[in-house]
């Protein structure tokens, strides 16, 4: 997608396959988890800010939820901090959690805003603290046979969704911005707590009644045995995937995110390749995306909508 073409034709065949897309999601949220590859190269980033400028001017709600977890990292480094991870979660003490706010909701949320404002858009950055948006209880994690009889360990401060108050991105879509939000919550006390932005995305997009969901990651998508991508997949077939362990690892939360989202009422969740040019806006506006789609046909005129 990254060629160009001068050719009229090419031009107008593309937007004529784009036009069916636009029109459907027309007035409708989509909710982006921005990460991975997408996030640190520098020319996928300029792409992804001018895809998310576009979606917005044909007339989508793009709302987009970052994550930071190697720029945290570094900034631990420099100031002499080893990172400490327990299950895949950053464990999160005092000195670590104001750093996470300073890269998160510091640091990479304003470099987002301005790069898409860059671009001609509107953007404005918030974290989940902003408006009550996120409200969140400490993550109680139990390493164990079960999660009932499991010991508690200590991460810190390290949250999950009690709630979400829609109140301030929804004011923001109706101005015509485009909210940039990084995944911090609030305690009933103020206290900050960091919470995975799939999860964050994922409760988000189920709370505004999105159309759909797209995680960028680091992978081509859902793989079977063979190591083919599985483009579309149904909930079921998701779940007999995970029963034989062909999901498994680093995918395994992604997927529950995705299928959280689905169960909640999102049309479509999608985890889809980050180091693909332009990823963002091949999911929307054409036949064939760059991951795997669990929900309905990628196919708007083929599809029961």
């Amino acid at each position: 997608m990254s060629r160009k073409t001068n050719n009229p034709t090419d031009i107008a065949n593309v937007l004529a396959e784009a036009l069916p897309y636009i029109q459907h999601f027309h007035g409708r949220t989509i909710v982006i988890k921005y990460g991975g590859n997408a996030m640190v190269d520098e020319e996928l980033k300029r792409g992804f800010a001018r895809d998310v400028v576009l979606m917005k001017l044909v007339g989508m709600n793009p709302v987009v939820v970052h994550g930071g977890g190697p720029q945290i990292g570094s900034l631990l480094e420099r100031i002499g901090k080893k990172s400490e991870f327990v299950d895949g979660l950053r464990v999160t003490d005092r000195e670590t959690i104001d750093v996470v706010e300073m890269v998160l909701g510091g640091l990479v949320n304003k470099s987002i805003v301005a790069l898409i404002n860059a671009q001609g858009g509107r953007a404005v950055g918030l974290s989940g603290k902003d408006g009550g948006m996120i409200q969140a209880r400490k993550l109680l994690l139990r390493q164990g046979q079960s999660d009932d009889d499991g010991e508690v360990v200590d991460i810190g401060q390290v949250g999950e969704i009690e709630q979400i108050d829609p109140a301030v991105v929804d004011t923001l879509d109706q101005a015509n911005f485009i909210p940039v939000i990084a995944p911090i919550g609030a305690g009933p006390d103020g206290k900050a707590y960091n919470i995975n932005a799939d999860t964050v995305a994922g409760s988000l997009a189920v709370t505004l009644k999105a159309e759909k969901l797209i995680l960028l990651t680091n992978t081509p998508g859902v793989l079977d045995s063979d190591d083919q991508l599985l483009e579309l997949l149904s909930e079921t077939e998701v779940q007999n995937l995970i029963e034989q362990g062909v999901i498994s690892g680093g995918m395994l939360p992604k997927v529950q995110c995705a299928l959280e989202a689905v169960a909640g009422g999102v049309r479509t969740a999608t985890i889809s390749d980050g180091r693909v040019p332009h990823a963002t806006l091949l999911e929307t506006v054409t036949d064939r995306g760059v991951g795997t789609q669990i929900g309905e046909s990628r196919n708007v005129q083929s599809s029961s909508i």
